[in-house]
């Protein structure tokens, strides 16, 4: 029986600061971007000392849980995890005994961003990274986030530990991130949380061109960069999995399901068989995340019985590059 509870993603107030005046969704910033790093006035690698906070259902927080696996920072950062339905009180620690993270003892992510800065007005988000032996937050910033454990955190890399961002190829990388990001990752919630009709078609016309383009691009090579898998697969997996289950009914993004496009339909399920991905991967927060938010327009909280999941174990044709 699904728990019928009021939650919300995005809080309408809280949405309603990122939308223009013409309907179109811009994405707030990120309040606390402080580098990992050596130099003077960045945040010191060191094992032990922070703490990612996530939800399973959110895409930019799924990228950094799958880089740790795949380089074994999850055994020098440690996880709090999130309810996927977010409450109007902000992503709450409620999975937890007691209803608080038992590192940080809050229930509210929201309580952590107050006590870094209490000027902060913005929306608490995930993935947050705090500094465990100062209780504040010190990264938000989901964008880079990848970037840093795979470069200035590899001393803490395990052994044989994959290169997700090899040096001849960040450029190219930072290129395909960047068009990605406004394009894919962001571009589904621009047609899903637009209010007017123009915006919607033009956040929709502009994904599914980039879908296309990525369809066409995966019929050469086994990932986006030959056949390594690098930070870019990593971002675009992440929405991939969520397109079906999510995307395509709670955000209108109906042109064609993924499992219609072939290339891009085996390159996800490729992934989703390689350790890390789909260990991390929880369709069932993701359902319940987006489909019993406020913003899925679902007032009765009806959780949808579908799609079937199975076939993300199916085989899949990648491995004829």
């Amino acid at each position: 029986m699904t728990e019928k509870i009021s939650t919300q993603n995005i809080s309408t107030s809280e949405l309603t600061k990122e939308i223009t005046s013409t309907g179109a969704f811009v994405r707030q910033g990120n309040r606390f971007t402080t580098p990992f790093g050596s130099k003077e006035g960045e945040l010191p690698v060191e094992t032990n000392r922070y703490r990612l906070l996530w939800a399973p259902i959110c895409p930019w927080a799924h990228r950094q849980k799958i880089v740790f696996h795949l380089l074994g920072l999850d055994e020098v950062i440690s996880t709090g995890t999130a309810n996927p339905v977010r409450t109007s009180k902000g992503w709450e620690f409620s999975l937890d005994e007691g209803g608080v993270d038992p590192v940080l003892g809050i229930r509210y992510l929201p309580e952590i961003y107050a006590l870094t800065d209490p000027d902060y007005d913005g929306r608490a988000t995930v993935p947050t990274i705090v500094d465990i032996t100062t209780k504040k937050v010190v990264n938000n910033d989901y964008f880079n986030l990848t970037i840093y454990w795979e470069t200035v955190w590899k001393p803490f890399h395990k052994e044989n530990a994959p290169d997700l961002y090899p040096e001849h190829l960040r450029k190219e990388i930072d290129e395909l991130n960047n068009v990605i990001f406004h394009e894919v990752n962001n571009g589904v919630y621009k047609a899903g949380f637009a209010t007017s009709q123009e915006e919607y078609e033009k956040a929709y016309d502009v994904l599914f061109k980039r879908l296309d383009l990525l369809e066409d691009r995966l019929s050469r090579s086994r990932y986006l960069f030959g056949n390594q898998i690098t930070d870019s697969d990593v971002r675009l997996y992440v929405t991939l999995a969520r397109f079906d289950i999510a995307y395509y009914m709670v955000f209108r993004t109906n042109r064609n399901r993924l499992i219609d496009f072939p290339n891009l339909w085996n390159y996800a399920k490729d992934l989703y068989q390689t350790p890390a991905f789909g260990d991390t991967t929880d369709f069932d927060a993701i359902k319940r995340g987006y489909h019993l938010g406020s913003h899925s327009e679902n007032p009765y909280q009806i959780l949808a019985k579908g799609p079937d999941l199975s076939n993300w174990n199916e085989p899949h044709d990648r491995a004829r590059f």
